[in-house]
């Protein structure tokens, strides 16, 4: 652990710095392994319930729904979103003062910044209900997280790639370009897949074909899938740098306001020009800092 004098200009400041793309590795990962671990399991060891459907005809995957019903599959599941769901708030914040920072002056693009933002917590709380409420225990408001989840995750997109458009349009960066192609093409493939497994449900449920319930099974799996994916996008979006990524310029600022009261008397009036990034700082701002502040 890193250790500094009381008093220090750096005792503020996080001991811990997160790489943001590390984070949204390991965002994406909990679910990804929680869903892996729970399928395996239901299929290893609860083939039967996990596969069993209204219509008593063969299927041969489990919904996922039906995975994370069952024990330990739930406990599995509630612990890998319960760590899951936090940091995805952390980057719906990162991604929103991002915006904020692209679009400062188009009202009609802050707005839909704002949506982005509201409908990415939309989509975090529906999967946390349809997480911690199973089909077995409240189906109804099981099946309400569900289709909060889903819709929301499909406007957002929508909206993200909008955005996403705009920068991409008027952007040189590689990275950036990278980012839209893959968001646009993963929207595209989780709509398709969700028109799928709707088809298959409905299918399934009005003719209990043998096999149909297995397709709708896959189809959702595919949507789960590309849903992380398109959140993983976050790794060309931020680059390399660090959690929280909204806080690095209000640091570089604090950093210069010390510096320039610390040697402001060494430079001649309007030095500070020489900082573009840099607001000019007023000398009571400067007297609130103590000499012992700087010790």
């Amino acid at each position: 652990m890193q250790q500094v004098p009381y008093g220090s200009v750096d005792r503020d400041k996080p001991l811990i710095r997160l790489p943001f793309t590390r984070l949204a590795v390991i965002t994406v990962c909990l679910p990804l392994l929680g869903l892996i671990a729970c399928v395996v399991l239901a299929l290893l060891y609860h083939y039967n319930d996990a596969t069993y459907t209204h219509c008593q005809v063969p299927n041969y995957l489990p919904s996922i729904s039906a995975a994370i019903s069952l024990t330990p599959e739930r406990y599995i599941w509630r612990f890998s979103i319960g760590l899951h769901s936090a940091p995805r708030f952390l980057v719906a914040a990162a991604y929103l003062s991002f915006y904020r920072g692209r679009f400062s002056k188009r009202l009609m693009e802050q707005l839909l910044s704002g949506l982005t933002f509201l409908l990415a917590l939309s989509e975090n709380i529906g999967l946390l209900l349809l997480t911690y409420v199973s089909s077995n225990e409240t189906y109804s408001v099981h099946k309400s997280g569900f289709i909060l989840f889903i819709g929301s995750s499909l406007v957002h997109m929508l909206c993200t790639c909008k955005l996403w458009s705009l920068i991409a349009k008027y952007s040189l960066s590689a990275e950036e370009m990278m980012s839209y192609r893959q968001k646009f093409r993963l929207f595209l493939f989780n709509g398709f897949f969700c028109l799928l497994a709707a088809y298959f449900y409905k299918r399934h449920n009005t003719y209990c074909e043998a096999g149909i319930y297995t397709l709708f099974a896959l189809c959702e799996y595919l949507v789960v899938l590309s849903n992380m994916a398109f959140h993983m996008t976050a790794y060309w979006d931020f680059g390399g740098s660090e959690a929280p990524p909204w806080s690095a310029e209000e640091e570089k600022n604090e950093e210069l306001n010390v510096a320039q009261c610390m040697l402001g008397p060494l430079f001649p009036e309007g030095t500070a020009r020489q900082f573009p990034h840099h607001k000019e700082v007023k000398a009571t701002s400067c007297q609130a800092m103590t000499p012992s502040s700087y010790i």
